[in-house]
């Protein structure tokens, strides 16, 4: 795949700042504080779901001062496309033991929520006693997997425009950026 890097740039060049990098800092740590207070006895195990929540994980678990256990899988339904695809495809299955553990799924954003509620679904399969999610970004609008579709824990609410930074990519750029933004005219 040949990308344009001078398309890639132009991109943030012209993107409109939606959360800056202090106001995701705030959303973290409120985040941390309503998770602690949930979690800190609960022996959870944290999945960060590759590659968009592998930077709001770091930046959220560093901020959770209770034993837990971290590790990682890789469900998608984008790649570096901008749409979303139908189906769900599994890199990587949660390889813990999940029988009767708390699970705490961490994810960039919570969109239209097909990939986050298989996720969810799986992990009760596998016997997880109790899955919450936490997500950073929580898109407004009305097209989510299910009408009820809320994470337990998330930063900050943004509107619905294509987003770029903090874990979301944009044709698999920008993930690094340290605020949110938006494509202009998106």
């Amino acid at each position: 795949m040949s990308v344009d890097l001078n398309e890639i740039k132009l991109a943030m060049a012209e993107a409109d700042c939606l959360a800056t990098p202090a106001e995701v800092s705030a959303a973290l740590d409120r985040m941390a504080t309503a998770i602690t207070a949930r979690l800190a006895d609960s022996n959870p195990v944290c999945y960060c779901v590759m590659n968009g929540g592998l930077v709001i994980a770091g930046r959220l678990l560093s901020r959770l001062n209770f034993p837990l256990e971290v590790a990682y899988l890789h469900a998608t339904r984008y790649g570096h496309a901008l749409n979303g695809q139908t189906m769900l495809d599994w890199r990587v299955r949660p390889t813990q033991d999940l029988k009767g553990r708390t699970v705490l799924v961490i994810d960039d954003i919570l969109d239209e929520g097909h990939t986050l509620d298989a996720i969810v679904a799986h992990c009760r399969e596998e016997g997880a006693a109790e899955v919450l999610t936490a997500v950073l970004v929580d898109k407004q609008h009305g097209r989510k997997a299910r009408p009820d579709m809320k994470p337990d824990f998330h930063g900050l609410d943004i509107p619905d425009r294509f987003l770029f930074g903090c874990g979301m990519d944009y044709k698999g750029y920008w993930r690094n950026a340290a605020g949110i933004y938006a494509l202009k005219g998106a």
